[in-house]
């Protein structure tokens, strides 16, 4: 009887969810789509616990069972952020597969440098979003035409840099190579002075 009414009350919070993702992003401002799909992830569960106070139907579960609820439709909520818009809004895998299908279902293979430089970072705004993202994160800061990182910036790309040498993968396959090309992306990379610009 409980597990029936628990998954009565996650399907309401799914339902809530789907509702008030659409309205947020059919009728408010979004300044980082991450962002926003995490408030109303928030937003749905904490409906959804107003559900289970309100309703007879769901007063069978206990106070500690409507507490678990809570805190998984927030997990919930928190992995459908990342796992649906987050990576359809971010994710070249996807883009790659609606260019294929916009260009008639075959694109040749020597194309996609081409197509990644020239129409994917001006179709996807990609530049104009990642640097909003990071913005928004305070991770950086423009100031004169000079985007710069805050110590807070500093801090994660260094967590990154160490996490990306020793653990991704040393042997990840790249076009039928195993290689560990991209645990030092920068390896064979070559500094061009003309954009440096100093804090």
């Amino acid at each position: 009887m409980k597990f029936i009414r628990s998954l009565a009350a996650t399907t309401v919070f799914l339902i809530v969810l789907l509702i008030v993702y659409w309205i947020h992003v059919n009728y408010f401002k979004v300044d980082v789509v991450f962002y926003a799909a995490l408030a109303d992830g928030v937003l749905a569960s904490l409906i959804a616990g107003a559900v289970l106070v309100l309703l007879k139907y769901f007063h069978s579960l206990g106070g500690f069972e409507r507490f678990q609820l809570f805190v998984i439709w927030l997990v919930a909520g928190y992995a459908l952020a990342i796992s649906v818009p987050t990576v359809i809004d971010r994710s070249l895998s996807f883009y790659i597969l609606e260019k294929l299908q916009q260009r008639g279902g075959g694109i040749r293979q020597d194309s996609f440098e081409q197509i990644f430089t020239h129409e994917y970072v001006s179709e996807h705004r990609l530049v104009d979003v990642r640097l909003t993202e990071q913005l928004e994160s305070g991770t950086i800061v423009v100031l004169n035409g000079c985007v710069l990182l805050t110590p807070k910036g500093e801090r994660i790309a260094s967590l990154s840099r160490k996490f990306r040498q020793n653990w991704l993968p040393k042997r990840r396959l790249l076009m039928g190579q195993y290689s560990d090309a991209l645990t030092d992306p920068f390896r064979s990379s070559v500094a061009v002075k003309q954009y440096a610009c100093k804090k």
